[in-house]
């Protein structure tokens, strides 16, 4: 597509992407992105997984291990909260490669711990990396392919959080035997700085966040070139994302008067669902073993209710570009919701409880998954970062939250179906609250074709 070099001439970004066939270069960025969150995945994980080996070693109790196992997830709270704004203002390329090599080399120095306190801190700072590095990922991808096809293509990316977490636990059983638990936050360190390097020279810069920042016409013309496979001479831009929106910074934006509910309720329903997410990741080996599982049941029904996180991403993600997403998104909270209070209700019954666990997983990864991509379409370019990233921090929260609560609900006395039954409660929380902010969205897209129908001179 070969566009005249006219002061008249005015491309609408989005639309051209929309109009192009998914070319190499959307799937090398695809590609790019899809490491970047597999990394993420391994570092994530790799705690959990050096667990074990690290307190025989070392002489631990899990109470004295539990800063380590939460070093990493507190720290991505305070990582995504600062990590939006700053994409919003300086660019989502350099803060990603700024967050890849921040939880590489952190990863990579933890190599070195000599003290549970030394472990803790360095896992606190690689949590600051992998909480910066996953909205930013999830906006550069999101603000580069065709609007029918985002729901599925995000999707797919975040694909590579349980293909990274996987990793690390193959990694883990062939390293630790054979070269000690430090061996895995060697790999985990090492990968993610060879992929800066990579991003470096491949990873362009968001082409809508070029825009809205008035880079020079030729840097956004030769990627849009690369995209559409020919020359592309445009000499004015502009994104069809509405108006009133340039004035605020990207945090006060977030919170106007024209998305703060929207944002208050996407930030309670991923908040509810990571809480579900985390207390049953955290504790349901426990709680199994406690109702008479044995040990080996535990850890086999607990490793179903992640394994079906691709396929529910994959379906979730081609539901939405195709009818309501935030319907699809609900009804997988609102399954999930179902399908606990189920299991909450079954005593003995092994087989079914671990069936079960698996479809409830397949929900809930899904709809989690899915939830940046409604975020996505939600902020315009430039609070899109800051967007995406407070839902992932305030989420976090909820993990955090949920991983004490289970503690606490043990403490009490609570069994397996009286924890798993109420875990229904936030889930349809979650439901209810993205049935609202959708109902909102509309209201507010009816006022404004009422208010454009009223203006002077309209028909």
């Amino acid at each position: 597509m070969s566009l005249d070099n006219t002061p008249s001439e005015v491309l609408d970004v989005q639309d051209f992407i929309d109009q192009q066939r998914f070319s190499p270069y959307q799937w090398l960025i695809l590609a790019l992105c899809f490491l970047i969150v597999a990394a993420d995945g391994f570092d994530t994980a790799a705690a959990g997984f050096v667990a074990p080996a690290l307190a025989k070693e070392w002489s631990l109790t899990w109470v004295q291990l539990s800063p380590v196992l939460s070093a990493a997830l507190i720290g991505s709270v305070g990582g995504a909260l600062a990590a939006g704004p700053l994409a919003d203002q300086i660019g989502r390329k350099r803060v990603l490669v700024g967050s890849v090599v921040t939880f590489g080399a952190l990863s990579l120095a933890s190599v070195q711990a000599t003290s549970i306190e030394a472990l803790a801190l360095f896992r606190l700072g690689c949590g600051i990396g992998l909480g910066a590095a996953m909205p930013n990922a999830t906006t550069m991808i999101s603000e580069y392919v065709p609007a029918k096809h985002r729901g599925l293509l995000v999707n797919v990316m975040f694909c590579g959080f349980t293909i990274g977490a996987s990793a690390g636990g193959f990694a883990a059983a062939l390293l630790i035997p054979e070269f000690g638990w430090r061996s895995v936050f060697f790999v985990g360190g090492v990968v993610p700085l060879l992929l800066a390097v990579v991003l470096l020279t491949c990873l362009p810069e968001s082409v809508r966040f070029m825009v809205t920042m008035s880079w020079p016409a030729a840097s956004i013309n030769k990627v849009l070139g690369r995209i559409s496979g020919t020359p592309v001479e445009a000499s004015r831009f502009k994104l069809s994302e509405g108006t009133g929106v340039a004035k605020h910074t990207p945090v006060l934006l977030i919170m106007s008067k024209r998305y703060r509910k929207g944002t208050l309720l996407l930030w309670l329903t991923y908040f509810m669902g990571l809480l579900v997410y985390f207390l049953l990741t955290s504790w349901l080996p426990t709680l199994l073993k406690d109702s008479g599982t044995t040990l080996k049941q535990a850890s086999l029904i607990t490793a179903l209710f992640p394994l079906g996180g691709g396929f529910g991403s994959v379906v979730c993600g081609y539901a939405m570009d195709r009818v309501n997403a935030h319907r699809v998104v609900a009804a997988a909270y609102m399954l999930t919701g179902a399908l606990l209070w189920g299991i909450g209700q079954l005593t003995g019954e092994v087989v079914l409880i671990g069936m079960l666990i698996f479809v409830a997983g397949t929900c809930l990864n899904g709809a989690q998954v899915s939830m940046p991509v409604i975020a996505a379409d939600f902020y315009p370019t430039n609070g899109r970062a800051s967007g995406i990233a407070w839902m992932l921090g305030t989420g976090r929260i909820g993990g955090i939250v949920g991983s004490m609560a289970g503690a606490n609900f043990l403490q009490a006395g609570l069994g397996l179906g009286a924890i798993v039954s109420m875990l229904a409660i936030p889930s349809f929380i979650a439901a209810f609250a993205l049935l609202m902010k959708d109902s909102l969205v509309n209201k507010h897209s009816q006022a404004s074709v009422i208010s454009e129908q009223l203006k002077p001179g309209s028909e």
